[in-house]
């Protein structure tokens, strides 16, 4: 595999606090990641950088593809549900970057958006506002979203939080119908029978790299004593 992502020195700092420090690493193209570490460990920083959303201390962050070619799915507390918009219109957001927000949408990517919603079980409630759905619905109505924007890597900040066992089920099928298809997914998860099941490579974090590479390597007795130690 060639390298999507390369992470060099990357140092992250809050207030003077330090929220990732020296992080090197390649995420490799076409590669199912899991992000794991105690709270405060810098996992969702390690998105919001690779995003640009944060300013960088040190190091930096070479990517290997346009961040335009980026979804990003936040946590979904980080979201403001009380704007007036209903769920297909939420989903159209995908393909912003492509058509603009003002522009005529093309009947492909209304035909696009109406595959995403029905892909997530979503169609019956196309014409809901946001603010009126379940946490697990509007979950699946920000996978529909990703679907729509079609992006090379999926950045994915705890994507099963606060939601059913069937919506976690779903989603899941949908992030390995990604992998099927090339797609990069790094996704920061906290289950680790989860990520031992679905992600075959892993990312151990405690404000620095602690391990990443096969799964059962990074998740193993080791690996986590010396999280435990670092946090």
């Amino acid at each position: 595999m060639s390298a999507l992502a390369s992470l060099h020195g990357l140092t992250v700092r809050y207030h003077g606090h330090c929220a990732l420090d020296g992080v090197d690493g390649v995420l490799e193209q076409g590669s199912l990641t899991a992000v794991v570490g105690a709270n405060g460990a810098g996992k969702s920083t390690l998105l919001k950088a690779m995003l640009g959303l944060v300013p960088i201390a040190g190091g930096h962050i070479e990517l290997h593809l346009p961040r335009q070619r980026i979804a990003y799915l936040p946590q979904q507390s980080g979201i403001e549900r009380g704007f007036p918009m209903l769920a297909r219109e939420c989903v159209l957001l995908g393909a912003w970057q492509r058509v603009g927000l003002f522009a005529r949408v093309p009947s492909a990517v209304q035909t696009r958006v109406d595959q995403a919603l029905d892909a997530v079980g979503m169609t019956d409630l196309a014409r809901v506002p946001i603010a009126a759905l379940s946490a697990g619905q509007f979950q699946r109505l920000l996978f529909a979203r990703l679907m729509v924007q079609d992006a090379d890597l999926m950045l994915l900040d705890e994507p099963f939080n606060a939601v059913d066992a069937a919506t976690t089920a779903l989603l899941l099928s949908l992030i390995h119908a990604w992998h099927a298809q090339g797609r990069t997914v790094l996704a920061v998860l906290h289950d680790h029978a989860q990520v031992r099941g679905h992600f075959p490579q892993a990312l151990l974090l405690a404000r620095r790299v602690l391990a990443w590479g096969d799964t059962s390597t990074v998740l193993c007795d080791a690996s986590a004593d010396k999280a435990r130690d670092a946090a």
